[in-house]
């Protein structure tokens, strides 16, 4: 979520409008490159890639991003979201750094919460 001065969705919607340098500070200031927006339930590096915002995506993925975690409404990995934007470029940065075709199942939003 958010720390010091940063904030998730902030940088969530950076992310979604191809904001690098918004997206940079935000993960300077702590906030965690993996979380889902709670209304969307998809990542900065999910909504990046259905974007097309090649940048971004290799900032969040240099950050430590999870390249096959999906959006918990709907399941669409990074690499789908790529697919789906036509970006072959995309889908082979996402591949360097270690997506997957079929990526292991996660565990939902709830279940990590709760420690199901």
């Amino acid at each position: 979520m958010a720390s010091a001065g940063g904030d998730w969705k902030d940088m969530y919607y950076a992310a979604e409008r191809g904001d690098l340098h918004c997206v940079l500070y935000h993960l300077s200031e702590g906030v965690d490159v993996d979380y889902q927006h709670p209304e969307a339930m998809v990542s900065a590096l999910v909504i990046s890639c259905m974007q097309g915002h090649t940048e971004v995506a290799r900032a969040l993925l240099a950050h430590g991003a999870d390249p096959n975690l999906p959006a918990e409404l709907g399941q669409l990995t990074p690499l789908q979201a790529a697919r789906q934007h036509g970006d072959v470029a995309l889908q082979s940065l996402l591949q360097d750094f270690g997506a997957q075709e079929q990526p292991s199942p996660h565990r939902r939003f709830w279940e990590r919460w709760l420690s199901v």
